[in-house]
């Protein structure tokens, strides 16, 4: 993740003020809450980048064996961002092992898997597929938490919806019923 030159600027003053609570000035509360949002945003789109990288990874595996190169790729990919093989993805590499690529890849992705089921055994935190969702910011010391807060006024109830003036209308107003053609009059020859 990248900052701006402003964004730095704020974080600095942010990082310092937790540091050493002092009051703030609202500008500067504002600044620090449009920085939050900013990394809340930023983090919300990695997430759902990861989720259509993904999605992708799956879209590749199902499509193989002629999607090799590119199911390849894409979990060379998700493997350096972080992701755990899963059983579906060494399936679909001990199917694909004839070639180096997939029989290194393969390796890598056992190495992985183990690691993975070792550390779930040992009780320890594995990476989630997802990032958790942080809490928004609520208060900064010396900030806006000093104010009472307001007491919110009850919402009024919804009003039902009004039946429309007019009902709908029949499908036979709509549609009227065909009449079959009547034939000509014959006429009469005289004769």
């Amino acid at each position: 993740m990248a900052f701006s030159a402003d964004e730095l600027r704020v974080l600095r003053r942010a990082l310092a003020i937790a540091l050493h609570p002092a009051p703030l000035p609202d500008e500067d509360v504002q600044d620090c809450l449009r920085l939050a949002g900013a990394v809340d945003e930023a983090v919300g789109e990695a997430g759902r980048l990861r989720a259509f990288l993904l999605a992708d990874l799956v879209r590749y595996r199902n499509a193989l064996p002629g999607s090799l190169s590119g199911y390849l790729e894409r979990l060379q990919d998700a493997l350096a961002a972080g992701y755990d093989p899963r059983p579906e993805d060494l399936a679909a590499l001990r199917a694909l092992r004839g070639g180096p690529a997939a029989a290194a890849l393969l390796e890598r992705c056992q190495v992985l898997a183990e690691r993975s089921v070792r550390a779930r055994l040992a009780g320890r935190a594995v990476p989630a597929t997802a990032p958790a969702p942080r809490s928004r910011l609520l208060a900064l010391p010396g900030g806006r938490a000093a104010e009472p807060e307001k007491p919110k006024a009850p919402a009024a109830p919804a009003r039902p919806a009004a039946p429309s003036e007019r009902p709908a209308p029949k499908p036979s107003e709509v549609f009227p019923p065909r009449r079959r053609p009547v034939p000509p009059p014959q006429q009469r020859a005289a004769g």
